[in-house]
């Protein structure tokens, strides 16, 4: 077996998420640059655009990689994906381009961390609600900061504030005045 073969994933009966002859030309750029990039890496993962699960919104790009190797591609804390994530942006949005957030995702990883972090800060908010007492969070991305700010925008009883300068922004969670 050549050293190409070995790369490829083993398993080619799943189809394509989405017909990709539909897709725009930044999400072709996106998931031609993610596929080169796992094949210069010698993973042994699929690179495809999942179907539209009603979560996204138009002006997302998203990138799912699935496969043997998922696990490598994730890297410690995501910071792999982190930075596939990066470098597909800088590649699919060029100047000129309408913006478009590009979000590169595998074996669901990002979706989890995502429902874990706006579980923690629905307790977190209960607790501020129930205390009374400000909570402040450990540095954050933006993403991590919308997601909480998302979490809490219809909890009763607290609101949601992020402060600092990048790259030690974080969100804090503050009970609101009850008017005693």
């Amino acid at each position: 077996m050549s050293e190409d073969q070995q790369s490829q994933p083993q398993d080619k009966a799943s189809a394509p998420a989405v017909d990709e002859g539909a897709l725009d030309p930044q999400t072709i750029r996106a998931l031609a640059f993610v596929r080169m990039l796992v094949g210069k890496m010698q993973m042994s993962v699929e690179v495809n655009v999942p179907p539209d699960d009603g979560e996204g919104t138009p002006d997302e790009i998203r990138i799912e990689i699935e496969g043997a190797d998922s696990g490598r591609i994730i890297g410690k804390k995501g910071n792999v994906l982190d930075a596939i994530q990066y470098l597909t942006a800088r590649v699919a949005v060029r100047p000129g381009d309408a913006r478009r957030h590009v979000i590169v995702d595998a074996e669901g990883y990002r979706a989890r961390h995502e429902d874990q972090l706006a579980q923690m800060a629905r307790r977190l908010a209960q607790r501020v609600a129930d205390e009374g007492k400000v909570i402040t969070f450990d540095p954050m991305s933006a993403r991590e900061r919308r997601i909480v700010h998302m979490a809490l925008r219809d909890v009763k009883g607290v609101r949601t504030e992020s402060m600092g300068q990048e790259p030690q922004r974080r969100v804090q969670i503050i009970p609101e005045k009850t008017g005693t």
